[in-house]
């Protein structure tokens, strides 16, 4: 029989378990201690919980901790975390250490239905949601776990795309109970999910990433298939009605593509279309992946069009590529085991 997992469960739903359980509520308390706040991975370490209690705890749920199976590390100290997500089924999470600052990518589902023309894990489709447990377990379950101080929810997968995970994994994540990190060193990527981009403006006081990649709509069609069903214009409007305010950042990723979107003309139209959205843009070095006809703007374009961006007015930051000795690209080692566990299955 499957059990269900304690671990990614909020502290209002571990107290419902230990009702349903006839314990007293303050045992939920110390379940979420022990899950969120420490390193154990099994029941019997629960040392202030009763031997009886964590024996009931054991025959109806797992505790839903897993280690990764595989990590790669590159030269300059990033690493790919690779975790089973069901059979034959792989995601993956990099460890980005920079000076003082650790960052966490952490994807959000297996594989991706959104099918963008520059992204590996598009090309693997759609295989499953994370649970808000899994989404926290790329962060749990690594060794680096206590150096982390960002989040960023742009690994495999559209976060809104599974909302509901992804605002339990956000609960848990800023939580007091939970990691406790500060909501302002949390960043949540999306393609423009409108309808659920604003739930998240509305509940959650984490950062928003919007990938964006050219201003353009028919270019963007042509990058980003849902262009046909939020165009750019309703996701800027939508940011919009929100008051921003000073402790909550909203970027603009845009990946350059050589002869695509690295025009002055590019220039001109974002500083027209951002001109009223308090923001900044993100400029990230395309990693070509096999099947896309897509190349990297050369370095001297890449420069010249960040500073006629500040120029413009527009905080313009160039991302450092990281881990290129390790599959750097998002989704290319997932995919890389998914192909070697279907082969085998064969």
């Amino acid at each position: 029989m499957h059990k269900e997992a304690l671990f990614g469960k909020t502290l209002d739903e571990i107290r419902q378990v230990v009702l349903s359980l006839g314990l007293p509520a303050y045992t939920g308390t110390q379940i979420a201690y022990w899950l969120y706040k420490t390193d154990i991975t099994t029941f019997d370490d629960m040392t202030n919980v009763s031997k009886k209690v964590r024996s009931l705890l054991a025959g109806n749920y797992e505790f839903g901790v897993k280690a990764p199976v595989k990590v790669n590390e590159s030269a300059d100290g990033t690493k790919k975390y690779l975790f089973t997500a069901g059979n034959g089924k792989f995601i993956e999470a990099a460890y980005i250490p920079d000076g003082k600052r650790h960052t966490l990518c952490v994807s959000s589902q297996v594989g991706c239905k959104m099918g963008c023309l520059f992204c590996m894990t598009g090309k693997q489709g759609f295989q499953g949601h994370l649970s808000a447990g899994e989404i926290l377990n790329q962060l749990r379950s690594i060794p680096e776990r206590k150096l982390m101080t960002n989040i960023v929810y742009m690994g495999m997968g559209e976060p809104f795309d599974n909302l509901d995970a992804v605002m339990k994994s956000l609960e848990i994540l800023t939580a007091e109970y939970g990691f406790a990190i500060s909501v302002r060193k949390v960043t949540v990527s999306t393609i423009g999910i409108v309808p659920a981009m604003r739930v998240f403006l509305e509940k959650s006081k984490c950062n928003l990433a919007v990938s964006l990649h050219t201003p353009f709509e028919d270019e963007r069609r042509r990058l980003m298939p849902i262009q046909n069903v939020y165009p750019l214009k309703d996701v800027i409007a939508t940011i919009q009605e929100f008051d921003i305010g000073r402790y909550r950042r909203v970027s603009f990723e845009y990946i350059m593509f050589k002869g695509v979107n690295d025009t002055r003309r590019h220039v001109n139209e974002l500083a027209r279309v951002l001109n009223k959205v308090k923001s900044r843009i993100n400029l990230i070095r395309f990693h070509p992946i096999p099947g896309t006809p897509l190349l990297c703007s050369d370095e001297a374009t890449i420069l010249d069009f960040q500073q006629a961006l500040n120029d413009k007015g527009i905080v313009t930051t160039l991302r450092a590529s990281r881990g290129q000795d390790i599959e750097a690209a998002c989704g290319l080692l997932s995919t890389k085991e998914l192909v070697k566990a279907q082969k085998e299955d064969f």
